[in-house]
């Protein structure tokens, strides 16, 4: 099970540091994604981390503003957010994936629980 947490309401500029912790499980064995979803918008993958910590993807348009990072020792995988914007306004989601190449919303095995962001201008 993975529970995300860490969203809450931030004004334009601030950061925050989105959690997912794993329980009943290890994500050792997993490449883990952080996601979002704006109300009318589709489910956008903004980076992911592999198992092995050897390759990490992030969104183009996110480039500068997150950091992913993962505590396979503590079970969590981390979101770090800078320089939020009124448009970085979603649910967030942390997912586990065993495909090769975890790079869509599909290639996901298992899906935590949401936190909402909430950026105010």
């Amino acid at each position: 099970q993975l529970q995300a947490s860490g969203g809450g309401l931030v004004q334009a500029g601030g950061s925050l540091r989105l959690s997912c912790a794993a329980s009943g499980g290890t994500i050792r064995s997993y490449h883990m994604g952080w996601f979002r979803q704006a109300p009318g918008k589709e489910r956008e993958l903004l980076a992911y981390i592999t198992r092995s910590l050897s390759s990490r993807y992030v969104l183009e348009a996110m480039k500068g503003r997150i950091t992913i990072s993962r505590d396979n020792a503590e079970n969590t995988v981390y979101l770090q957010m800078e320089s939020l914007k009124p448009e970085d306004t979603a649910v967030y989601y942390c997912a586990a994936s065993v495909s090769v190449l975890p790079d869509s919303p599909g290639r996901y095995n298992y899906w935590g629980q949401e936190t909402q962001v909430t950026v105010s201008s």
